[in-house]
């Protein structure tokens, strides 16, 4: 991170970066005519799987581990905890909150008047909690002078979310355009649901402000949650129907790419 980059400079963007890709990808609705093919679709969903892995593990994961001080089982075991937490926080998530699937089919969660549509908007919205959180710790690990995970790392990490945010962004707007809503409408709701990332990540920095020994259990609770998502949502969206192999090329991109922006940047 360049020197002349204080902390609060870096707690700014580092907020702000994950929000202005959802934006970015929800202003798709004003550059596309009709809808995201379904090709592109399963190859972006697959890149922002990818991505979602890479910073579970490069950024959230290993920085938790080290952190510990310990060796053997105690190195692991707040990974351990944190990481089923994070993945039992998102099943419940799923449990109370009625939401639909990209690809469609059956709505989950309890029964809702609520369109189809609009559960989508909702289960986005889901989605984007963890990876906010994750943004979050990992700034509040940075904030604290973490010789673990640095600003630099943070910000890594932060860029990548924004990366993977943008797909999500069209991925909402375009449905409600073609729901009969107009674009304005289309891209205000779709962007609405990338500010769920900063409020996320501004209460997570609350709660570590004051639990520090907590940091190594929440690094791991994002990572738990993002895997849940990647694993429940992503990667089977990605593999229904035909040309499933897009997706597996886009989840490898976005993994290496995620990579690459954590050990370059960290």
């Amino acid at each position: 991170m360049p020197d002349c980059l204080t902390d609060m400079d870096g707690l700014t963007i580092g907020l702000l970066i994950p929000f202005i890709g959802t934006v970015a990808g929800a202003a798709c609705v004003f550059l596309i005519r009709d809808h995201i093919p379904q090709l592109m679709q399963k190859a972006l969903m697959g890149f922002a799987a990818g991505v979602m892995v890479a910073a579970s593990v490069w950024s959230l994961l290993i920085p938790s581990m080290e952190m510990t001080g310990h060796e053997g089982i105690m190195k692991v075991l707040p990974d351990v905890v944190g990481f089923i937490l994070g993945i039992f926080f998102l099943l419940m998530l799923d449990m109370v909150v009625p939401h639909q699937h990209i690809e469609g089919g059956e709505s989950e969660g309890p029964r809702s008047p609520m369109s189809k549509t609009g559960k989508l908007v909702l289960a986005i919205t889901i989605h984007n909690v963890p990876e906010g959180m994750a943004v979050g710790v990992a700034l509040a690990a940075a904030l604290e002078q973490s010789a673990y995970l640095s600003m630099a790392a943070a910000l890594a990490l932060s860029i990548g979310m924004a990366i993977q945010n943008f797909p999500e962004g069209a991925i909402v707007s375009m449905p409600l355009r073609a729901a009969g809503n107009n674009k304005r409408k289309a891209f205000t709701i779709g962007a609405f649901t990338g500010l769920v990332e900063p409020v996320a990540a501004i209460l997570t920095i609350f709660l570590a402000s004051y639990i520090l020994p907590a940091l190594p259990y929440l690094l791991s609770f994002a990572a738990g949650a993002m895997m849940y998502v990647v694993v429940e949502e992503l990667i089977p969206e990605t593999q229904q129907g035909r040309h499933s192999n897009l997706g597996t090329i886009g989840f490898a991109a976005g993994f290496v790419l995620m990579m690459i922006l954590d050990v370059v940047l960290g």
